[in-house]
């Protein structure tokens, strides 16, 4: 009798372990669902900035620009022609994503143009080292 009470005591346990691992797995599996129902929603919103390379030196930046311009497209052109929304919730999310892109945008802008203009005093700054350079091999030279 005793033997019988003991294998319902494993039973029991048996049971009950399943239950949480069944448990336990179904909220696994619900929590990465829904995680990657809000990545592929929050997806739009979050654009990482494209790596741009930089134009060689000998290239006017105008046209540097306008390259660049033309092979990344940071926006595409068919969000804005794209409808508005008439129920007023879903207009005012689609005004406050493109005003977080547009935010993003002008963040980048200006992240590129201090880029810029860093790159443009190390270069000037490298072309002084290098004069300097050239005058005191010069000078070796003559002594």
């Amino acid at each position: 009798m005793q033997l019988d009470t003991r294998n319902n005591s494993k039973l029991m346990w048996f049971i009950a372990g399943g239950l949480i691992v069944i448990v336990a797995l179904a909220a696994a599996l619900f929590w990465l669902s829904s995680s990657k129902e809000q990545a592929t929603a929050q997806k739009p919103l979050e654009q990482k900035p494209t790596p741009v390379t930089a134009p060689p030196v000998a290239q006017p930046l105008e046209q540097s620009a306008a390259s660049t311009a033309t092979e990344q497209q940071l926006v595409h052109e068919s969000i804005l022609q794209e409808p508005v929304s008439e129920n007023e919730s879903l207009a005012k999310e689609e005004v406050a994503k493109l005003d977080d892109i547009e935010k993003q945008l002008n963040d980048q802008k200006q992240s590129l143009e201090s880029q810029h203009a860093d790159a443009d005093q190390l270069i000037k700054l490298k072309e002084e080292q290098l004069k300097l350079l050239e005058q005191q091999l010069a000078a070796q030279k003559q002594s």
